[in-house]
């Protein structure tokens, strides 16, 4: 693997980590929307990772993509409100099943992980400076 081949690496992980990073965020802003586009309750998403191999590279070095982005099927949260127009007969109304502490620990993940992959980018591109500062 040559040492572009790690731009590569960690440009798409950032790619990836910032779709995940628009997800959490989409998450937390429907945290409390009782009724989405569709009339039903927000539900959670997720992205899912898949490794992919990076253009121009051979061997086990992969990139990474998010191959899709999934409901979660968890049962909405219930919350008795029996003033709320959406209250069932039972005075419960169907909130999005979004946890607001997973999603937090979600977010803090994948900005850790997009800056592990900015600093790894700075260390090669470090690298290669004084590599070619060697010859001078």
């Amino acid at each position: 693997m040559s040492i572009m081949g790690v731009f590569q690496i960690a440009g798409s992980a950032m790619t990836a980590q910032s779709m995940r990073l628009n997800v959490v965020a989409s998450n937390l802003a429907n945290v409390d929307s009782a009724t989405s586009s569709t009339g039903q309750p927000y539900k959670a998403r997720q992205v899912v990772f898949q490794a992919t191999p990076v253009n121009g590279l051979n061997g086990p070095a992969q990139g990474v993509r998010v191959s899709q982005i999934v409901e979660d099927p968890s049962p909405p949260r219930m919350l008795y409100a029996p003033d709320n127009p959406l209250a069932d007969e039972k005075g419960y109304v169907q909130m999005p099943n979004v946890s607001v502490v997973e999603e937090m620990a979600n977010m803090i993940s994948a900005s850790r992980s997009y800056q592990t992959n900015a600093d790894m980018m700075n260390t090669a591109k470090t690298l290669m400076l004084r590599t070619l500062a060697l010859g001078q």
